[in-house]
Order: C-alpha cells, then sequence, then structure tokens
C-alpha cells in the first residue's frame, strides 16, 4: 500500500528526513515511532502529497505522491496532528462539507462510521470548537472515513487526549483494520506502539529499527521505551 525509497527533505541546513525506506503492506497497522521534531509530520505530508521530497521516491496504492497526488488525494483519509476541522462550524456541519468534497454523502457510507460517529452524535449542533479533546479526536476520525478510503494516515491523533479516550480510539483502530483499511499511524506514546502490527522507530529524521514490537523487545530491553532509548544511545 506504501512504498518509500530513499526520501529525503531538508528545511534549511536542518535535514528532517535523510535516506529513509520502507514498505507498508495492506491491512496493518503500522505505527512511526519517535518524539517531537524526529521527522513523522514531514512524511506523513510527503505521502499525503501536501509536501515535495527533495530526493527519492513515494507511492501510495502504487501511485507515485509526486505526479498522481490528485488520484492519492481521492483515495486516502489524513488526520494532521493538529485539529484541521472548522471550528465555527457545528458537528454535522463538518462532516457534511468533507463528504461533500468527496463526492459522497452521509448516509451512503454511515455504516462505517457509524460506531465512532453515534457517540458524538447527540451533540450534532455543537460547534467543533467547543468539543472536548475526545469528540474532536472522533469527529476528526469520522470526517477522515466518510469517503471510505483505502488507507488513513494518523498524525499523532491521540496527544494530548485523556488515557479512556485513547483506549476507545485504539479499539476504533482495531474495527477499522477488521474492515480492510490500512493505517499508518505516528505516536510519541510507547504503549501504543505496541498496538500496532509493525513499527519503526524514527529519530532526528532517520530510522534506527523497523520491525514488529514483539522483536523489537528482548531480555536487555524488557519494554519498548527500553529499546528505544538504547538505540538512540548506539546512534
Amino acid at each position: 500500500m506504501v512504498s518509500v525509497r530513499h526520501i529525503c527533505k531538508s528545511y534549511g541546513a536542518v535535514q528532517a528526513l535523510n535516506d529513509l525506506n520502507f514498505e507498508v503492506q495492506a491491512g496493518e497497522i503500522f505505527g512511526l515511532i519517535g518524539p517531537d521534531g524526529s521527522g513523522k509530520t514531514t512524511l506523513f505530508r510527503i505521502l499525503t502529497t501536501l509536501l515535495l521530497p527533495d530526493s527519492g521516491s513515494a507511492k501510495v496504492m502504487n501511485l507515485d505522491v509526486v505526479h498522481d497526488f490528485k488520484k492519492i488525494r481521492n483515495q486516502i483519509g489524513y488526520m494532521p496532528g493538529r485539529f484541521s476541522l472548522y471550528q465555527d462550524l457545528s458537528v454535522r456541519e463538518n462532516l457534511e462539507l468533507f463528504a461533500t468534497v468527496f463526492n459522497t454523502s452521509i448516509s451512503e457510507n454511515y455504516d462505517l462510521i457509524k460506531d465512532i460517529y453515534q457517540q458524538i452524535e447527540p451533540f450534532n449542533e455543537r460547534r467543533a470548537g467547543k468539543l472536548s479533546g475526545g469528540m474532536k479526536q472522533k469527529l476528526a476520525l469520522s470526517c477522515a472515513l466518510i469517503h471510505k478510503p483505502a488507507i488513513l494516515f494518523l498524525d499523532e491523533p491521540t496527544t494530548g487526549v485523556d488515557p479512556v479516550s485513547r483506549k476507545e480510539f485504539w479499539d476504533m483502530l482495531k474495527k477499522l483494520k477488521q474492515q480492510g483499511i490500512t493505517i499508518l499511524v505516528s505516536t510519541p506514546y510507547m504503549d501504543e506502539a505496541a498496538l500496532c502490527d509493525r513499527i519503526a522507530l524514527i529519530q532526528n529524521g532517520k530510522f534506527l529499527q523497523i520491525d514488529t514490537p514483539q522483536n523489537m523487545v528482548t531480555p536487555f530491553a524488557p519494554t519498548l521505551e527500553d529499546y528505544f532509548i538504547y538505540l538512540m544511545q548506539k546512534n
């Protein structure tokens, strides 16, 4: 579903991404794990066709992110790190707007978002800017899903959200995976990394390792956090 070859990106003297290579298989939850400033958002913006790489190539669903950006945008869902919906529009109005942009309707794909949207549906008339963090998260995910994308890009979707809402969010991701949606998610939380099928540990724009969470936990590093610290010190 995603193939990245030798992607590099700089902002002036800052090397945001340095020769990244990886693939994401259909139907898996792939986690991008790293602290702030490690390059996660830059990579997501390239894969969602919002930013051009300096060099290298990337494909999403076998479509080139530079040459086929219009086709890619119609087939992906994207939740950026910052709340990106219209704060002055109501819950319902935001969802209707996103459905209209993708030439669909809420009723057409309601079954896909039903489990998520029903939790905020009682607040349909409330402005998005007045929602709690967990409710904003559910609305943003509903909007990203309303056109039935084949792949979801979620950039730190649970940062700043309470623990209960974080758990609910990951339960929703598991259900979406069961419906055949491929998910790329970035997070700074090691407990969430353990919920992914595979993860890439990233630091200073470079991958330290890509593997399953289970394979990264060794007798010498009983937790993912210990292992990440070990790799950072080693590199």
